[in-house]
C-alpha cells in the first residue's frame, strides 16, 4: 500500500485570523437549529417535562431526515472550496445550480415520508402516549420545514466554500429573532395570540426556517459577485451530478448513521422512563450549545483543507488543522467549565422544576467532558471527508457506532442516566483517532475532484 510522505512541522500559511474570520459566522450558522432548539425547549421547559420531551423526541426524530441534506451540503462544500482554490469561479455556480435541483427532489421525498409515515414509525418509537401524542402535534406542524431547510444547508455550504460567510451570521440572526418572538407569542399566547403550546413551538421553527430561505435567496441575488454565475441557468450535466452524488452520497450516509445513532440513543433513554429522558432532555440542549463552537472549527477545517489541496498546498493541511485544534479547545474550556461552576443555574434557564434540575446536575460534568474531546477529535474527522474521501469518513463512522449503540443498550439498563452519557466520551475519543490514523497514513493528497 503507499503512504504519503509529508512534513508534518511544514508551517501553514494560514492565520489565527484568516481561521476564526471563517469559524465566527460558522458558529452563528451552527446556532441555527441550536437556536430553535434552546428557544423550544427553554419555553417548554417551563410549560411541563411532557412538552419539553415531546419536543426533544420529535425534533431528533425531524433532524435525522435533515442530516441527509446536510451531507449533501458537505459534498457541495467540498467542491466548491475546491474550486475557489483553484480559481474556477464560474463553475461553482454550476455547481450550485445542480445542488439546487437535487436537494429540490430530495426535499420532496423527505417530506413525503414524515407528512405519510410519521405517526406509524412515532408510535413504534416513543413509548410514552402523553409523549406520543405531543410529539405528533409538534410534528405536524414542522414537517414542512424540510422544503426550507434543504436549501438553507445548501446555501450555508456556498457561503463556506468562498469564505464569505457574512450571510451566514445574518441569516441566523432573523431566525434568531424570529422564533423567539413567535415562540412567546404562541406558546403562551402573548401580544392577543391564543396559546397554542407545543404546536405554537412547531411554528416558530416552522416561521424561522421559510424566513431564513427567504433571506438567503435576496441576499444571494444581490450581493454575491456575478462571476460565481449562482442564479444563471445551467443545463444538466449528468457527469457531474454523478461526481456531486459519488462524492456527497456517503457524507449523506455518514451523517445519517451519526444523528440516526443519536436518536437511536435518546429512544434507549425514553424506554428508562419519563425523567429520565426529562433529564436527557435538558442536557442535549446544553450539549448543543457547548458543541457549536467545535463543529464550527470542524466545518472551517473541511474548507481549508479542501482550499489547500485545491491550491498545491497538501503540506501545510496538518499545521493547519492542529492550529485549528488549538483555537478550538480554548473556545470550548470556557464554556465547559461555566457549565462546571454553575450547573444548576445553567440548567434553570430551561426548567423551573428544581428536582429535575437537581438530577440533571451529574450528566453536565459529563458533557463538560465530552465537549473537550469533542473540541480536537471533530476536527480531524471533518477534515477526513475535506480531503475529498467522503467514503473514508463514512466508513470512520460506521465502525464506531456498533460499539456504541452497544455500550449505550447495556448501560441504559445496569446505571443511572448519567453514566449512560458517557457514551459520548467513548464516540468521540475514537471518531477522533481512527481520523487522525487515516490522516497520517492514507494517501490522501492523490484525491481528485
Amino acid at each position: 500500500m503507499y503512504f504519503c510522505k509529508i512534513d508534518y512541522k511544514m508551517k501553514t500559511s494560514i492565520s489565527n485570523k484568516e481561521i476564526w474570520r471563517i469559524a465566527c459566522p460558522i458558529m452563528l450558522g451552527f446556532m441555527t437549529q441550536t437556536i430553535i432548539s434552546f428557544t423550544d425547549t427553554a419555553f417548554l421547559g417551563h410549560l411541563g417535562m411532557i412538552e419539553l420531551s415531546a419536543s426533544m423526541m420529535a425534533g431528533m426524530y425531524y433532524f435525522v431526515f435533515t442530516t441527509l441534506a446536510m451531507g449533501f451540503a458537505v459534498g457541495i462544500q467540498i467542491f466548491i472550496a475546491r474550486r475557489y482554490g483553484e480559481g474556477n469561479f464560474s463553475n461553482i455556480g454550476k455547481i450550485f445550480f445542480h445542488g439546487a435541483f437535487f436537494v429540490f427532489l430530495l426535499g420532496l421525498a423527505l417530506l413525503s415520508i414524515l407528512y405519510f409515515s410519521s405517526g406509524l414509525l412515532l408510535d413504534k418509537i416513543i413509548s410514552s402516549d402523553n409523549i406520543y401524542t405531543s410529539a405528533k402535534t409538534y410534528l405536524n406542524f414542522r414537517q414542512f420545514g424540510i422544503m426550507f431547510v434543504v436549501f438553507n444547508f445548501l446555501f450555508r455550504s456556498l457561503y463556506v466554500g468562498i469564505s464569505n460567510t457574512k450571510a451566514i451570521t445574518l441569516s441566523t440572526v432573523i431566525m434568531a429573532i424570529v422564533n423567539i418572538f413567535l415562540d412567546y407569542a404562541l406558546i403562551f399566547g402573548h401580544w392577543g395570540f391564543a396559546p397554542m403550546g407545543i404546536a405554537g413551538a412547531a411554528i416558530a421553527s416552522l416561521s424561522a426556517e421559510i424566513s431564513a430561505c427567504l433571506f438567503f435567496i435576496i441576499y444571494t441575488y444581490f450581493a454575491v459577485p456575478q462571476k460565481y454565475e449562482i442564479f444563471k441557468f445551467h443545463s444538466i450535466d449528468k457527469s457531474l451530478m454523478s461526481n456531486l452524488i459519488k462524492i456527497a452520497f456517503p457524507s449523506m450516509l455518514q451523517r445519517l448513521a451519526s444523528f440516526g445513532s443519536w436518536f437511536v440513543f435518546f429512544i434507549m433513554i425514553e424506554k428508562m422512563g419519563e425523567m429520565a429522558i426529562g433529564i436527557s432532555s435538558l442536557v442535549r440542549s446544553v450539549y448543543m450549545v457547548l458543541v457549536i463552537p467545535s463543529f464550527a472549527f470542524a466545518s472551517t477545517a473541511n474548507t481549508l483543507t479542501s482550499r489547500l489541496i485545491g491550491e498545491g498546498r497538501s503540506e501545510e493541511v496538518f499545521s493547519t488543522l492542529w492550529k485549528i485544534i488549538k483555537n478550538s479547545v480554548l473556545c470550548a474550556l470556557p464554556l465547559a467549565l461555566i457549565v462546571c461552576i454553575i450547573p444548576l443555574q445553567v440548567i434553570q434557564i430551561y426548567t423551573d422544576d428544581i428536582t429535575l434540575a437537581t438530577l440533571a446536575q451529574p450528566t453536565i460534568y459529563i458533557i463538560a467532558v465530552a465537549t473537550l474531546i469533542l473540541s480536537g477529535s471533530t476536527i480531524f474527522f471533518e477534515s477526513v471527508s475535506g480531503t475529498g474521501n467522503t467514503h473514508a469518513a463514512f466508513v470512520i463512522e460506521c465502525s464506531i457506532i456498533g460499539t456504541y449503540l452497544i455500550y449505550i443498550y447495556f448501560m441504559s439498563i445496569l446505571v443511572p442516566i448519567h453514566f449512560v452519557w458517557t457514551a459520548e466520551w467513548l464516540y468521540n475519543f475514537f471518531i477522533g483517532l481512527f481520523s487522525f490514523i487515516y490522516l497520517k497514513k492514507a494517501p490522501w493528497q492523490k484525491k481528485k475532484l
